[in-house]
C-alpha cells in the first residue's frame, strides 16, 4: 500500500486525556516523523502537532482513535503525493 505524508493537529482540552493520547501515539510511533507538544498552561489545554508517513488507512485509524476521546479534537491534512516504498 502507498504511503502518504500528513500533519495531524490535536487539541487536548481535558488534561485527564493526556496519558490516553500519548498511549495511542506510542502505538503508532513507527509512522511518526516528528512531534511537537505545547502545554498552554494559561488556557489549560495542550496542543500537539504530528508529522506522519504512513498508509492513509493507518493515519485515518489513528485520527479516529484520538477523535473518539472525550475532551480531545483532531484534524488531519494529507499531502496530495503518495509514495511507494
Amino acid at each position: 500500500m502507498d504511503n502518504r505524508v500528513a500533519v495531524m493537529s490535536i487539541i487536548i482540552e481535558d488534561m485527564d486525556a493526556v496519558e490516553q493520547v500519548n498511549g495511542v501515539l506510542h502505538e503508532y510511533g513507527e509512522y511518526i516523523i516528528g512531534r511537537m507538544g505545547i502545554p498552554y498552561r494559561k488556557r489549560k489545554i495542550s496542543l500537539i502537532s504530528i508529522a506522519l508517513d504512513a498508509p492513509q488507512d493507518t493515519i485515518s485509524a489513528l485520527s479516529g482513535k484520538i477523535g473518539k476521546m472525550a475532551g480531545v479534537s483532531v484534524k488531519t491534512s494529507f499531502s496530495s503525493v503518495s509514495f511507494h516504498d
